[in-house]
């Protein structure tokens, strides 16, 4: 089974999650019931995550980074910024990883390269994993809307989430991935573009419909 092909309608796919914040407890509980199977990991140890996988169910369970990286037939990075370098790379070597991260400077510390807009949060993502395939996605949605703003294809006004990504199969993946969700999806193209969704860009947070997204996207500025 290739990743761009996994199906919400498949119970042999597994997701591993590396981070159980807000974004990551809300996309472990989305995905257990649209089907997936998901190995959750936290900072902390898989035995803080008890009462997560207690509520989320029998789809659920946790492991370490390294346990759940290894697990995933694809992969969901959603760690503070700062926290990077701890997401195993070997384990997640030729899966598809959507990378949720921001970049906060008051928890992160500052990150000159980002500072001086000589990178972007997603390309920090992908170098670091330089042998996965990085999509940018659910980054500029607030954790609460993930499971309460979606609505049927073909909605009038249906809420829309930007991805980006140097691989056509990890967009195609995260645009299957948003759609189950309920949300459309505007492709802004490379790694190198994806600062147009980052932190207090005009589309950042703000629920908006495809051509309302690529109107903020447009009018992001550097």
């Amino acid at each position: 089974m290739s990743c761009a092909s996994a199906s919400f309608a498949d119970p042999m796919t597994t997701v591993g999650i590396i981070g159980a914040g807000h974004i990551g407890s809300t996309l472990a509980e989305g995905l257990a019931d649209r089907g997936y199977d998901v190995v959750i990991a936290n900072s902390r140890g898989p035995e803080t995550l008890a009462d997560l996988v207690a509520r989320l169910g029998d789809h659920v369970r946790a492991a370490t980074a390294h346990e759940a990286a290894d697990a995933a037939d694809w992969a969901i990075v959603t760690v503070p910024l700062k926290a990077l370098e701890e997401v195993p790379v070997e384990p997640l070597a030729g899966k598809i990883v959507l990378d949720t991260n921001n970049y906060y400077w008051e928890r992160d510390g500052h990150i000159a390269a980002l500072d001086e807009n000589r990178a972007t949060t997603t390309g920090l993502v992908q170098e670091h994993l330089r042998t996965s395939r990085v999509v940018k996605a659910f980054n500029h949605i607030m954790a609460g809307d993930i499971l309460t703003t979606g609505s049927p294809a073909g909605t009038p006004g249906r809420r829309a989430l930007a991805i980006a990504s140097d691989h056509a199969d990890a967009a195609a993946l995260a645009a299957e991935v948003y759609d189950q969700f309920g949300f459309d999806t505007v492709d802004i193209g490379s790694v190198a573009e994806s600062w147009r969704v980052e932190r207090d860009r005009p589309a950042y947070v703000v629920r908006q419909d495809a051509d309302e997204l690529r109107e903020n996207l447009a009018r992001a500025e550097r």
